[in-house]
């Protein structure tokens, strides 16, 4: 069956992730995000996709993290979700910002304790002496909110990838693929082609 385009690329990404859900293995909310150094050199990695609707697609990380100075220095981004159980892709590129405090503060205090301490024990991508370094972290964070709530750090929050691209390929015999493209339109909809594969 053919992918038809929708009057929203969000409706077909919704399901398209709905299905992956249920063949991926693992993770089937993992994407690799591609930013930029100030040197001008792409930098990508997998993170997970922690929300999407018509505002954008959004994770969270440390701000202190390579990606979170790269991403605040040039607001831009592209992402990419592969699903090979489905033999679909999806890619997304558009302008970052950061989520509200409030949505920060939601998310977080939904994560396991342990992941909480996590973020505020990490120093994420900076180099450490060793595993031990790390360890002491973790205890002495566990210590100090041994009780009661534990803050979201100041460091610590979410980014949106507000779309201005999103492509949907999905495999075909003989290599000869289907891909759709939305492209923001200036009030604000969508313009949709096909591509050759």
């Amino acid at each position: 069956m053919s992918t038809q385009p929708l009057a929203t690329p969000f409706t077909l990404f919704q399901e398209w992730l709905a299905d992956a859900e249920k063949t991926e293995p693992n993770d089937s909310n993992a994407m690799s995000i591609a930013s930029v150094g100030a040197d001008g050199m792409p930098s990508v990695r997998m993170v997970l996709l922690k929300g999407v609707d018509e505002r954008g697609f959004v994770f969270y990380t440390n701000l202190e993290s390579q990606k979170g100075h790269e991403l605040i220095a040039h607001p831009k981004a592209a992402l990419c979700f592969h699903w090979k159980s489905l033999k679909r892709q999806v890619r997304v590129e558009g302008e970052i910002s950061l989520v509200s405090h409030k949505e920060a503060d939601a998310y977080y205090a939904s994560r396991a304790r342990d992941s909480r301490i996590g973020a505020w024990a990490s120093k994420q991508s900076q180099a450490m002496q060793g595993r031990f370094e790390l360890e002491q972290r973790v205890a002495k964070y566990a210590l100090k909110f041994n009780i009661g709530t534990i803050p979201r750090p100041p460091f610590w929050s979410g980014f949106r990838v507000a779309p201005s691209k999103i492509e949907f390929w999905k495999d075909k015999p003989f290599r000869l693929h289907e891909r759709i493209v939305y492209l923001r339109a200036a009030d604000g909809g969508w313009n949709t082609s096909t591509l050759f594969p």
